[in-house]
């Protein structure tokens, strides 16, 4: 991903922003917005932005996945479906 073509002063966005957005919305990478020559923001598709949420997501969980192995909070698979059937068996969620 080549971010150096895709930087833009603010103004150039004021001037140009149905067609940065239409740009965008047909799969054009993020583009940077400067002001005063430093980088402000990041201007991305909404559809982009959400799939970037939810993979943080899965990572964040992922790592406090870890960190429970880490640490030793873990049952062996075999205790875990024991557990999952009695509380099918007994009608609680």
């Amino acid at each position: 991903m080549r971010y150096s073509t895709r930087i833009k002063p603010i103004s150039y966005f004021k001037a140009n922003a149905a067609e940065i957005l239409a740009d965008l919305s047909d799969g054009a990478e993020p583009m940077i917005l400067t002001q005063n020559g430093e980088a402000k923001a990041i201007i991305q598709d909404i559809r982009d932005y959400e799939k970037t949420q939810e993979t943080l997501a899965l990572l964040k969980i992922l790592a406090l996945g870890m960190q429970d192995v880490k640490a030793g909070r873990t049952k062996p698979l075999e205790e875990v479906i024991a557990g999952l059937k009695n509380r099918e068996r007994d009608g609680n969620d």
